[in-house]
């Protein structure tokens, strides 16, 4: 009798709250210490340990070690997508402070889905690429076109040296707040690595929401004809 995949077991680890909200913490692409991901997930260090020691060994996260410390992240990019994925049909959290369920409005905006761009802006900068000709959908994947790696060159994105990487080169990853793509893979990563590095967007301290600069601004308006709201 052949075997499927346990997805019961995956379900269960993802399933506990305090659990999902470590899992979504990690969600910003950076490694964190336990008492970070304890302290986002509102619980003692002792009971974030017990559950970290659970998604290791589910195999959802890794840890790295440096010296004395030690670091936790999502063991891979097919994790990041599939809670981004679970994220769209998932309900709400109720608020703190109100009964209501609420969308918190910065996540929305601007965000890093893992190593990407998500939220308002992942999904006009992919729209905008399109628009231009600079890529091309084709299913479930974008296909860089000859005036979008001149483009991509333009703002120092080496696209064939993204094809060499050992991951997808860009996929289509189905956006939580906005409902529909946005762009995930090797290229999703250069460009919000080019962005940060540019100063066009700015990472905040507390969480994965993106700041758009002023220079952003400017530039996303130059470049792609991107005229975002005011955060």
């Amino acid at each position: 009798m052949s075997q499927e995949p346990d997805l019961a077991t995956i379900a269960s680890l993802v399933a506990e709250p305090s659990r999902a909200q470590m899992l979504l913490a990690l969600m910003g692409g950076e490694a964190l210490p336990a008492s970070e991901l304890a302290y986002r997930a509102g619980i003692t260090p002792q009971t974030a340990s017990s559950h970290l020691s659970k998604l290791l060994k589910g195999g959802l996260i890794k840890v790295v070690k440096n010296g004395r410390h030690r670091y936790y992240s999502l063991s891979s990019h097919e994790v990041a997508t599939t809670l981004e994925t679970l994220q769209v049909i998932a309900p709400l959290q109720p608020s703190v402070t109100h009964r209501s369920s609420t969308i918190s409005p910065e996540l929305c905006y601007a965000r890093t889905c893992y190593d990407h761009l998500a939220g308002q802006l992942g999904v006009m900068v992919t729209n905008a690429l399109l628009d231009k000709g600079y890529i091309v959908q084709d299913e479930g994947n974008y296909t860089v076109t000859e005036v979008g790696q001149a483009w991509f060159s333009m703002i120092d994105i080496d696209v064939p040296a993204l094809h060499k990487k050992r991951r997808k080169f860009a996929f289509t990853c189905l956006d939580w707040s906005e409902r529909t793509f946005h762009i995930g893979g090797a290229l999703g990563w250069a460009i919000a690595d080019r962005f940060v590095e540019s100063s066009w967007v700015r990472r905040r301290s507390e969480n994965r929401s993106l700041i758009v600069t002023a220079t952003g601004h400017q530039q996303l308006d130059k470049h792609l004809g991107i005229r975002l709201p005011t955060s």
